[in-house]
This record gives C-alpha cells, structure tokens and sequence, in this order.
C-alpha cells in the first residue's frame, strides 16, 4: 500500500531521529521491537504514565498489565471477578460490601497476596499524606478490614452505587511498597504486581518494556516480551508504525485511514466514553459571562467536527456522557445555531467592534485556549472551535504547550480538554461538573459551580435505585444545558491499527486514556498466534 506522506518537513525530520534512536534501543534483553514474531508485541501510544504505582493512581481504570483489581471488566465492560472469586456481597443497606479473594495467588516476586494487601492499599490512598489526585474517588470509603487471610470488607459511609466498580483498581504489594516512600519511592518505578506481566525496563519519555509473568494466576502469556513505546506526537507514531518500528499503534483517524486496505495489517476503531471539550473558566470576565457560554455552546458546529477532525470516527458531544449511553438525557442536544447565538450576545451587551470582536463595558470578548503539544485531534478541535467562535464575534487564541506549562492556566484561560470513562456515569459527571472537585488535579477545570448540577450528583451516587439515579443524572444534564461551563465538542472513536498476527484482538468501550491498558491490547495476555 502506499504510505501516506507526513504532513510536515519538521515531523519528518523528528521521525528520522526518532527511529534512529528505537533501532538502538530495542535490543531483545529489555523487550525487544517487532521483527515478525508472535512472541513479542511493540505497540505506540501517546501517553507515558506519570508513576506505575496504584497507590499514586495508576491503572485505576483496569487493564494495568502489572496489576490486578479485585474486579475486572469483560469485552463487554461486564465486571467480572479477578483476584475476587465472586462479586462483592452487598449488605440491604448499600453500605458493606464483602469479597472472597482468591487462594495460592503470588506477586511476581513469589511472596503471597492476601487481604492484608487488600487493606494496605485502600488506606494508603486514602492517607492524608499521599499524593494521589484520585482519592477523592473513593470518599465513599469509612473503613476496610482483612476479615480473614482471604476475605476483605469495605464499610462505607453512604450507599454509594458504584462502589464496586470502584474495586477494578490495582492492589499493590504491601510487603515490597511499605518499605518505600509512597510519593517517591522506588516502588513508583519498579512495581510488583500480580498481573500478567512484569516491568524489565522503563525509559522515560521513550519506552516501557515488559516480560510475562511466569507466576501469574492465569496462566502464563503467549506474548513473552511487550514494549509500549510513548510517541506523543502523532505524525511520528504514523511513520514508526509505517517503518516497520512498531506492531501496532493509536493514530488519529485521518491518520488510520491509509492502512484501510493494508492486507498485513487490522484497523479496530474503539466505541469510548471519551469526549473534548472546552473549559470555560469561572473567574475570567469573558468564560465566566453566562451569555458567553451560552453562544459559544449554539456557535459551535459539532457535526462539521465529526466530519472534518474525525473522518466520521465519533460523534457530537454536548456533555460529559456520550449519546448513546443509556445515562445520557435525551433532549440536551443542543443545534448550531449562528444567528441565535449572536442574538444572546447582543441581548446580553456584547456589541461587534469595529474589527468584528465584540466588547461589553470595555472587556474584549477574547481569551487564550490551550491544548497539548504534539496532540493533533486537540488542536483540529481548537482550530476548528476558534474559527467557529469568529463567526460569533468571539477571539479565541490558540496556544500548544506542555502539561506543565498549561495546569497552572487553566483557572484563568481555557483548555481543550479529554476525558472520559464508561464504567459508570458518576465517574464522568461527578468529578467534571461537582464544585468540590474545583481545581482538584485534573478535576473541573471549569471551576464551575451550578447548585441543581450538585445536589443532583450527590443525589445520584447516594442511590442504589436505577430509576432515582437516572432521574437525578438527567435534571443535573438539563441544568448544564441551561447554563454550561464547558462547550463540550465531539466523543471521538479510539482508531489502531496493528499487525494482522494474532487471535483474540477485541476492543471495550474505552476511557479517555488510551495507554497501556486499553486498545487492543487491553488483553493482550489473552492473544494467541495465527496458526
């Protein structure tokens, strides 16, 4: 098949040095690359985790390769036992939830997992002390004790609905990780896990390499040697995956589309919770306007985007929970509607200048929006936003930079956000919408603050009953509605393409982070060579 030619000289030149570099460092002793074996797997993703350490975060979401939760998720985001035997047993009252854990199960290091291991974990995240900006996640949590070697029991201080999909998350290995400073200790680097596999290596920046578990409690995978390879930009992940460098890889849609009918190769295109969004900060005198907001939400052509950024691959976004959740409120839609929007602003005070910006009592209507380098679906949907807002009268500046350089911004400019996870809609709503979660890590960069929005999340999570819940999730989506704090765009399709080797490649309905745990390779312990 033809290759499809990068689009810029300056991303041809990085891909040359970039292979360049991976031909030195893919030696078979730390994981070796791809060299049409189906004993070894190198796949290209766009972010490098920030600790491989459960306690800190990581893996949260499941599929950590490392680690096990207690639960899992199947193909079909069912959970399923893992280190459990069975799902928990709920007490009537919603708030005790007891698990039997597997017996003759190892770290990788030979010592044994028990409950105690269980227990080490839930309260070290939950400890004041350590720096885990997910542990608000599990506020529900009163208490959690080793009943027995091999049973565990949480108490929690409300009946929290979707507690046990909260027991996906990674355990960590108490005997190795307490002897190490939570926050910077070795354990962030060189985990022990129960999972399939085992880290041999890690270059940051550059690549993880994995070995499988020779102990592990599901049986030893066929794939001995997995190396995840952390190419943010995705031009150069397109010419390593084309170079032969690497077995499969995440790529933007337009970027997938070459391989369509590369015979060598598959392309999966992944349904996913995960959405873009921009942030309308609270406190900045243009975002904070509500007539703002509200324009921007009716100036804004969703469908154009889905077209255009994603070749097809997603849908419009108008909130936090893609449309064809069975959460999603049906009615929120909201229309492109140019001469509406223009209207609100008028109605509101904010007159055309003469260089077609408008102005109200002076202020400008113009504010900087951010995105990550490197990331080109962000900066097609920032592109795409800013040339919509003009339309509107509203100059929207779009800026790359680091994470580093943008998080300490966003209270003030906007971002073009990505989130998303599908296990269950608390998980979205709570943490993007809820003003207690205001500026907490990653959460509600918005800082926004909606008083129905509240009561009705706190509302919904405090309820076991489905009907309640929906009910609450669709009052606190029609407030949004009313009055949004972020111009939600699209809900993208997860697009990878990868060698058409193995057996058992599937794809789950995917979160925002596309990394190690999910693709294809969400199970990949599983995969079996072509005969």
């Amino acid at each position: 098949m033809t290759a499809r030619t990068v689009r810029t000289a300056t991303a041809m030149a990085t891909a040359a040095v970039v292979l360049a570099s991976a031909a030195a460092c893919s030696a078979p002793e730390d994981g070796g690359g791809p060299g049409g074996g189906t004993d070894g797997l190198t796949v290209g993703v766009a972010q490098e985790p920030e600790t491989l350490s459960p306690l800190l975060g990581y893996g949260k979401e499941g599929n950590s390769k490392i680690f096990d939760g207690l639960l899992t998720h199947d193909a079909q985001m069912n959970l399923k036992p893992a280190l459990a035997t069975h799902l928990p047993k709920v007490s009537e009252d919603g708030r005790t939830y007891t698990y039997d854990l597997r017996k003759g199960v190892t770290f990788s290091d030979g010592k044994p997992f028990t409950a105690k291991d269980v227990v080490y974990t839930y309260e070290t995240i939950l400890d004041k002390k350590t720096n885990n900006a997910s542990k608000s996640e599990l506020d529900a949590v009163d208490s959690v004790r080793a009943a027995s070697d091999h049973t565990v029991v949480f108490r929690l201080k409300y009946p929290y609905a979707a507690f046990a999909e909260r027991t996906v998350l990674p355990i960590a290995s108490k005997a190795v990780a307490s002897k190490t400073n939570v926050n910077t200790g070795s354990y962030n680097t060189e985990p022990v896990g129960t999972g399939p596999y085992v880290l041999t290596s890690w270059r940051k920046g550059e690549k993880l390499s994995f070995k499988a578990n020779p102990r592990y409690w599901g049986g030893k995978p066929k794939i001995k040697r997995l190396t995840v390879a952390v190419i943010e930009d995705d031009d150069v992940r397109a010419t390593r995956l084309r170079s032969g460098d690497l077995d499969g890889a995440i790529l933007p849609p337009n970027l997938a589309k070459a391989y369509e009918k590369d015979e060598a190769k598959r392309t999966f295109s992944a349904k996913t919770a995960d959405y873009r969004a921009v942030t309308l900060p609270s406190d900045n005198p243009v975002t904070g306007d509500k007539a703002i907001r509200r324009a921007l939400d009716l100036a804004v052509d969703r469908k154009a985007m889905v077209k255009s950024v994603l070749n097809g691959a997603g849908k419009p976004a108008y909130g936090p929970l893609p449309t064809d959740s069975p959460w999603f409120a049906d009615g929120t839609e909201r229309p492109h509607d140019l001469d509406e929007a223009k209207k609100i602003l008028d109605d509101a005070g904010w007159k055309p200048g003469k260089d077609g910006v408008r102005r109200k009592d002076g202020e400008r209507a113009a504010f900087t929006l951010w995105y990550f380098s490197g990331d080109k679906l962000r900066q097609d949907h920032a592109l795409a936003y800013a040339s919509d807002a003009k339309k509107a009268g509203i100059d929207v500046h779009v800026q790359a930079g680091s994470r580093e350089v943008i998080r300490p911004k966003v209270e003030h400019d906007a971002m073009l956000l990505g989130n998303g996870f599908p296990a269950d809609p608390d998980f979205d709503l709570y943490p993007t919408l809820h003003s207690s979660q205001a500026g907490n890590g990653w959460n509600n960069l918005a800082y926004y603050h909606d008083k129905t929005v509240d009561e009705q999340l706190d509302a919904a999570r405090r309820s076991r009953d489905p009907q309640v819940r929906k009910a609450a999730y669709a009052k606190a989506q029609r407030a949004l509605a009313g009055n949004p704090g972020y111009t939600f765009l699209t809900t993208i399709d997860h697009v990878y393409v990868i060698d058409d080797k193995w057996r058992g490649l599937t794809t789950q309905v995917e979160p925002h982070d596309h990394g190690i745990g999910a693709g294809p390779w969400w199970n990949v312990q599983d995969w079996q060579p072509k005969k």
